[in-house]
C-alpha cells in the first residue's frame, strides 16, 4: 500500500509540472507594431508581451528606449528590423534576461558600445545583417553565453578577430569587403578547426588583393611569411581599416563634414570679420609709429641748421663793417698793424668757410667776442 501510495503521490506531482508548463507555453504574448511610423517604442504595451515586432519603423533606440525595453522583461524575441538605429548603447538590453532572438537588421548601426549585449545570457540569436559595421572588438560577444548563431552579413567588415563565443554553431560573413592578408589568418584556421558552419561559404569571397578575388575566405592560399609575421603589424591593421570603407561611405563622411564646417564658418564669419580688420588696424598703425618716430625725434632732440645764403652774408657784413667795435688798445701798435688786423678780421667774414651758420646765436655776442 506504501508504495501504490508513493507512485500515485509521484505522478499527480508529474502531472501538475506538465500541465504548469504547458500553460506557460500557453501563455505567449505576441505584439505586432509593424510599418506604424513609430519614433519611440510605446510604453503602454502589455507587461507580459514576450514577441514584439518593431520593424518598419523610425526607432532609434535612444535612453528612452532603452528604459521602455527594461520594462518588458518577459521578451523572448525582439524584432527592429529597418530602423533608425545607428549606435547600440551600453545596457540597451540590460533587463532582457528572457531574449533569445534578436534581430536589428537593415539599419545604419555603425558604432557599438562595449556592453551593448550585457545581460543577454540566454540569447541565441543575434542578427546584425546590412548595416555599417566596420570594424568589432573581439570581446563584444563576451556576454553572449548561449549564442548559436550570428550574422553579420552585408556590412563593411574587412578584418575579423576570433569571437570568443564556445557555443557558437553558425556564423553569416558574406556580403563583406574581406581583406585576404595575412592579418585574416587566424579567422581562417578558426574556421577550419573549429565545429563552427560558415553559411554561405561559396559566396563568402575574398575582396583584396585583386589576386585572390576567386577564393573564399575559409580556402585562400596563405604564403610562409605570413606564418612568420603574424600577428599583423599595427600598419596592416590600419590599411585594412581605412580599406573597408567603401566610396559611398566615405563620400557621405565628406559630405557631412563639409556641412558641418559651412554652419560652423557661417555662425562665425563675423567674428573672424572683426579681427581681420582690427588686425589690420594695428599692423598699420604700428607702422605709422615706427617711421614717424625718428622724425619726431630729431625734431625734438635736434637744432635746425642751414646754411647762409648770399644776401644774408653781405647784410651781416654790413653791419660789421658799420658799427664796428672799438678795438682793444695795445700799446705801442702801429697803424699798419691796426690795418691788417682788420683786414684778416675782413677777410674772415666775408669769405664762405663751409661751415653751417647757428641762428640762435646772438649776433651782438659774436661782435662783442670779435
Amino acid at each position: 500500500m506504501k508504495i501504490t501510495s508513493i507512485t500515485i503521490l509521484f505522478w499527480l506531482l508529474s502531472m501538475l509540472l506538465l500541465s504548469d508548463e504547458s500553460q506557460t507555453s500557453k501563455t505567449e504574448v505576441k505584439c505586432n507594431f509593424t510599418a506604424k511610423n513609430y519614433a519611440l517604442i510605446p510604453a503602454n504595451i502589455n507587461k507580459n508581451v514576450t514577441i514584439l515586432d518593431l520593424s518598419y519603423n523610425q526607432i532609434t533606440l535612444n535612453v528612452t528606449d532603452t528604459r521602455v525595453l527594461q520594462t518588458y522583461f518577459s521578451l523572448t524575441e525582439l524584432y527592429l528590423i529597418e530602423n533608425n538605429v545607428i549606435i547600440l548603447h551600453n545596457n540597451s538590453f540590460g533587463n532582457l534576461s528572457n531574449l533569445e532572438i534578436l534581430n536589428i537588421c537593415r539599419n545604419s548601426i555603425h558604432i557599438i558600445q562595449q556592453g551593448a549585449f550585457t545581460g543577454l545570457d540566454k540569447l541565441k540569436q543575434l542578427y546584425l545583417c546590412q548595416n555599417k559595421i566596420v570594424q568589432l572588438n573581439h570581446d563584444i560577444f563576451v556576454p553572449l553565453k548561449s549564442l548559436i548563431l550570428l550574422n553579420l552579413q552585408g556590412n563593411l567588415i574587412s578584418y575579423l578577430d576570433v569571437p570568443q563565443l564556445f557555443h557558437l554553431e553558425f556564423i553569416i560573413l558574406y556580403g563583406n569587403p574581406w581583406n585576404c592578408s595575412c592579418s585574416l589568418l587566424n579567422l581562417q584556421n578558426w574556421l577550419n578547426t573549429s565545429n563552427v558552419t560558415l553559411e554561405n561559404e561559396n559566396i563568402t569571397m575574398c575582396s583584396y588583393p585583386d589576386t585572390l578575388k576567386c577564393y573564399n575566405i575559409k580556402t585562400v592560399p596563405y604564403k610562409a611569411e605570413c606564418y612568420s609575421k603574424f600577428p599583423s603589424s599595427i600598419t596592416e591593421d590600419l590599411y585594412i581599416h581605412f580599406e573597408s570603407i567603401s566610396n559611398s561611405t566615405f563620400n557621405s563622411f565628406l559630405n557631412n563634414l563639409t556641412r558641418n564646417s559651412e554652419r560652423e564658418s557661417q555662425g562665425k564669419s563675423w567674428t573672424f570679420l572683426v579681427s581681420v580688420v582690427v588686425t589690420v588696424l594695428m599692423t598699420s598703425l604700428l607702422i605709422s609709429i615706427a617711421i614717424k618716430c625718428p622724425v619726431w625725434y630729431n625734431f625734438l632732440l635736434s637744432y635746425k641748421h642751414h646754411r647762409l645764403e648770399e644776401h644774408e652774408a653781405e647784410t651781416y657784413e654790413d653791419s660789421f663793417t658799420r658799427n664796428p667795435s672799438p678795438p682793444p688798445q695795445i700799446p705801442d701798435t702801429s697803424s699798419e698793424e691796426t690795418i691788417v688786423i682788420f683786414e684778416q678780421l675782413r677777410q674772415f667774414v666775408v669769405d664762405d668757410d663751409g661751415f653751417i651758420e647757428d641762428k640762435y646765436i646772438d649776433t651782438h655776442e659774436l661782435r662783442e667776442e670779435n
